[in-house]
């Protein structure tokens, strides 16, 4: 009986969406669907692991590095895992030490080249040993 009452309500928003589609005439035509279904389709694309990992290191770490502050942030709120972290420590790290030496950009540039060669070295085999959150 307790299921009854979900079921009426989700058959209820079916009936209520198509009756407002073919009011609003939103609803689709035999012709559109056979137009777009012979219309080429772009390929899907995917992110390789190495590349997702550096957009992400490169991303937060220009956004600490620039602002300036020295603490780093929750790994997991910046949806890093542990193992991309640290990558994003020790890059910061340098990157701050170049900093010193040679200059804002110098920093920049190293952090960038750093997060791409670890996140390599990390995902050269696919996935890290201990699985993604590692």
């Amino acid at each position: 009986m307790r299921h009854r009452k979900p079921l009426c309500a989700l058959a209820c928003t079916a009936l209520l969406s198509t009756a407002l589609l073919a009011a609003t005439g939103c609803e689709s035509s035999p012709s559109a669907d056979d137009a777009r279904s012979k219309a080429p389709q772009p390929s899907p694309s995917t992110t390789s692991p190495e590349d997702l990992c550096t957009s992400l290191i490169t991303k937060w770490g220009r956004q600490i590095y620039d602002s300036g502050k020295e603490t780093y942030g929750d790994y997991q709120s910046m949806g890093l895992s542990n193992g991309q972290y640290m990558i994003l420590r020790d890059a910061l790290d340098l990157a701050r030490a170049e900093r010193k030496r040679h200059g804002a950009d110098a920093g920049r540039k190293l952090l960038t080249r750093e997060a791409r060669e670890r996140c390599e070295e990390r995902y050269r085999h696919g996935e890290p040993s201990g699985g993604p959150w590692v």
